[in-house]
């Protein structure tokens, strides 16, 4: 009798358990299923489908993880040049990845080979694809120097394959970013089964100028990605599947919410570089920085003050008037002109050459102030908003070979503007801008400090289209050369060249900041909050580039009491 009243007890016990686990999971919903509905997520059997695996983004190719936060923007130590352009400003910047070097020769002359595979030059409608990409090796040329060694050697020797690339504009820096999106994500998803495998190195058969990867295009329209050829683009389960030929609805291609596809490479804003380069998380206890940095590094000098290595020198700069590397037998820095990447001590955000070697390319159009008043969040000055061309059937328009788009820079050189199997861009329009308060226009580069309104010869009283295009140069904003350049009926190339002499500034909207001192640059370039500015089609042999990307998801992944947090 004993023995079956506890077995009944432990019945009823277990029973209770069950009813009361059966009662939680009812009040709570079904056990992995939707908060807002209650529906099964992921069924096998179709509907909502959605990548419950994603954990974190992952660290791009090339890069480190910048944990964002606030920062006293563009405070030198020191203002020689009296440029009254470094007012600092409070800035907050997001969280982002940063190369860990400058783009590399031997990274762009892959590059190169790709565009000179796809597109080859010997064919009319491509062949100034590949030379608008070519950087300009003329740079290295002086007057009164023998540079023709470095003219002749320094992209493609591989004695130079791990120097940073120079002679590149600003314009083919964010060309180069716009392939490179498209190579990473086109490995990640040929990786994930999305893409046949090995297609994106059949370069001539696979991969054609009618037949290639972009990212947009495939997020779009990806029917249409590689051509429209089904044997390569693949359409598969989101949560992991094998390869699916029937068109059913659980069968997807891969898409934003997929969490596969990341980010575009892109060149870093002034604020984003200008943190990354001075890296006060070395600095920080708890939530106060100690003190501010001149350089990259900790102290008030060029030289290490570490025992091992006590008096070598943290960067690659200009010591002096005719001393680029020492004397012969005790180089003060290792180099003349550039020098390999990471021949330096990274800053504490694990970035090389943050200060020397060569200055960088950054997004933003120069203006001499940064206006903090109108944002300190993610600080950029040089938006033009685009959206997707639309054809007349109502699907979006890809570029083909028929129909590229080709630029006459100032200086001459023909670039391409967008390349085949690329989506078509047109600036947004009043379906976009009606009625908003955060933007009104496509156009935002010289918004607050340039524009029309902001002349002291503006009309108040009248429209802008009442005011209409100024004939006098000096009711301009900026006074800079208007230089023009034309092609005639014959197809010949006509320059003129802007010879007044009344012109009180360079400054205007195809102007960029680079940052950064270089080879060529005295000590107080350096300092991270110096700016300047470059016509960005033209280059030099002293700016190089390196890109940046947006992080998706939380600031930081995980957070420690004290140090640097871990992504």
């Amino acid at each position: 009798m004993k023995i079956k009243k506890i077995m009944t007890m432990k019945a009823l016990l277990i029973l209770s358990i069950a009813i009361g686990f059966t009662s939680c999971s009812k009040s709570s919903g079904t056990k992995g299923g939707s908060r807002a509905t209650g529906w099964k997520i992921n069924d096998k059997n179709g509907g909502f489908q959605h990548n419950s695996k994603f954990s974190k983004q992952e660290t791009p190719p090339g890069m480190v993880p910048v944990e964002g936060g606030t920062f006293t923007m563009g405070k030198v130590q020191d203002d020689v040049m009296h440029d009254w352009n470094n007012a600092p400003s409070q800035q907050h910047v997001q969280s982002f990845f940063m190369d860990e070097t400058e783009v590399t020769n031997l990274m762009y002359t892959e590059y190169l080979f790709w565009l000179k595979t796809v597109f080859p030059p010997t064919e009319e409608n491509y062949k100034n694809i590949y030379t608008g990409a070519i950087p300009d090796t003329l740079v290295w040329r002086n007057r009164l120097g023998y540079n023709e060694t470095m003219t002749n050697n320094y992209l493609r020797h591989p004695a130079y394959s791990e120097y940073p690339v120079v002679g590149v504009n600003w314009i083919q820096a964010v060309e180069f970013s716009k392939w490179r999106t498209d190579r990473v994500n086109e490995n990640i998803l040929e990786k994930n089964g999305y893409l046949k495998k090995d297609a994106k190195i059949k370069l001539g058969t696979d991969v054609t100028a009618e037949s290639s990867f972009n990212t947009e295009t495939y997020l779009a329209a990806p029917r249409q990605t590689f051509g429209g050829n089904e044997d390569i683009v693949y359409k598969r389960e989101m949560n992991g599947g094998k390869k699916e030929v029937a068109d059913t609805a659980k069968n997807v291609y891969a898409q934003r919410n997929s969490g596969l596809i990341l980010p575009e490479y892109r060149l870093p804003t002034e604020a984003e570089w200008e943190y990354a380069a001075i890296a006060l998380v070395g600095s920080r206890e708890f939530n106060i920085y100690k003190g501010q940095k001149k350089y990259p590094w900790s102290g008030q000098y060029t030289r290490s003050g570490k025992r091992q290595f006590r008096g070598d020198q943290l960067a690659n700069f200009k010591q002096g008037k005719g001393d680029y590397g020492g004397i012969a037998g005790w180089s003060d820095d290792g180099a003349d002109i550039t020098n390999k990447v990471k021949s330096y001590p990274p800053n504490d955000f694990g970035l090389y050459d943050m200060a020397g070697n060569v200055a960088e390319w950054v997004a933003d159009v120069y203006r001499p102030m940064v206006d903090d008043e109108a944002n300190d969040f993610n600080y950029y000055r040089g938006n033009v908003y685009m959206k997707n061309k639309i054809g007349e059937d109502g699907s979006t328009e890809i570029v083909t070979a028929d129909n590229i788009t080709y630029d006459t820079l100032s200086n001459g050189r023909i670039m391409a503007r967008n390349l085949p199997g690329q989506l078509a861009q047109v600036p947004v329009d009043d379906n976009e801008t009606y009625l908003r308060q955060n933007f009104s226009t496509s156009d935002n580069r010289n918004y607050r400090d340039g524009d029309k309104p902001s002349t002291r010869y503006f009309n108040f009283n009248t429209s802008d289209e009442e005011e209409g295009e100024k004939k006098d140069d000096k009711t301009r904003m900026y006074e800079s050369p208007k230089h023009s350049i034309s092609v005639d009926s014959a197809g010949q190339i006509i320059k003129k060249y802007d010879k007044s002499d009344k012109r009180t500034t360079l400054v205007n909207d195809d102007v960029r900041v680079y940052k950064g001192g270089s080879w060529r640059d005295r000590a107080y370039w350096l300092d991270p909050a110096s700016r300047r500015y470059f016509p960005q089609d033209m280059a030099t042999d002293y700016i190089g580039f390196r890109n940046a990307m947006s992080k998706v998801g939380p600031k930081s992944n995980k957070k420690t009491p004290r140090g640097n947090p871990k992504f």
